[in-house]
């Protein structure tokens, strides 16, 4: 009997591999801070990283179909996915678990140990979210804050993938963390709206059984928020430029909150995001403004931002 491959591929979901994205921010501001690092070695670097990060994804991912099978066919949506909808063998999902893990990392330690390090952090954290006893996607808040510390592991590969082996900064770290919690609370939001009855949204999610409508809505103001006040300690001590570009990441937020409480929310299934071209359009002005400010000087813009001193008394006589 001839074995159909493609719910396995679809296991892998490489239609959630632009999610990777994250990883060039990392890039950018590592040749922000060391441009001498740029060069073909590096861009080779960059090039292999992305299809690291892509395969410990995928890796992820296939574990998380694997157990969140049985919850998942109580979704709408996901009850179409390939192993809930019986598609697919149990054991070689496993094996392709393994496989994908074994090439990712192995390949990512091959780049340098910083960037191994951090593809071993984020498979090991699929584990934790995903894995009982411990699974934390089941506990609320705890879900959102430890998928979400995906986005400043993603910044740190970007990073790393340069040849630089120092941390990026800790406020990067912080503000990058905050702004993947936005993110992943509105998707709850989105999804907690469309499951409608919370005893349905419990017994796909257990934190949902913690979770309302207002609960979700004030973490969401609070990452936000946090988001807001770390990018600003970067943006003050590193880079004043990129202040000009805050409106434009403000109405980015705002804009994915108002999709958010649409029905049927595209913010409920990320790979969909693209539909929505008023925030691809939005995005990617925001992209090039940071990327444009990071890299060009505004040196009287500066100024507006120096302290006035006034001179010592004496001066003044």
């Amino acid at each position: 009997m001839k074995m159909n491959i493609l719910p396995y591929i679809r296991l892998a979901r490489p239609d959630h591999w632009f999610k990777n994205i994250f990883v060039v921010p990392g890039i950018l501001l590592a040749f922000y801070f060391a441009p001498d690092l740029f060069s073909r070695k590096a861009l080779a670097g960059v090039a292999a990283g992305f299809v690291c990060a892509c395969l410990i994804a995928s890796s992820n991912y296939v574990l998380n179909e694997i157990l969140d099978a049985a919850t998942d066919r109580l979704h709408p949506f996901k009850c179409l996915r390939p192993i809930p909808s019986g598609r697919v063998n149990i054991g070689l999902a496993y094996l392709l678990w393994l496989v994908l893990a074994v090439a990712g990392l192995g390949s990512a330690f091959m780049i340098n140990i910083p960037f191994g390090l951090a593809g071993l952090f984020l498979w090991i954290m699929g584990i934790l979210y995903n894995v009982p006893p411990v699974r934390l996607k089941d506990l609320p808040y705890v879900d959102v804050l430890s998928e979400a510390v995906n986005n400043p592991i993603r910044l740190a590969l970007g990073w790393f993938s340069t040849g630089l082996i120092a941390p990026p900064p800790l406020s990067m770290i912080m503000a990058y963390w905050m702004f993947g919690a936005f993110l992943m609370a509105v998707k709850r939001l989105a999804e907690f709206r469309e499951l409608a009855d919370q005893r349905v949204a419990a017994g796909y999610r257990r934190s949902f059984g913690w979770y309302n409508d207002e609960r979700l809505l004030v973490s969401i103001i609070f990452y936000a928020a946090f988001f807001g006040m770390t990018a600003g300690i970067f943006i003050i001590r590193y880079r004043i430029e990129l202040v000009l570009a805050t409106p434009l990441v403000a109405a980015c937020l705002a804009y994915y909150l108002h999709i958010g409480f649409r029905p049927h929310s595209a913010a409920q299934h990320p790979e969909n995001l693209f539909s929505e071209r008023k925030l691809v359009v939005l995005v990617l002005c925001t992209f090039l403004a940071c990327a444009l400010l990071l890299f060009y000087d505004l040196a009287p813009f500066r100024h507006l931002f120096s302290p006035l001193i006034p001179p010592p008394a004496h001066e003044l006589i």
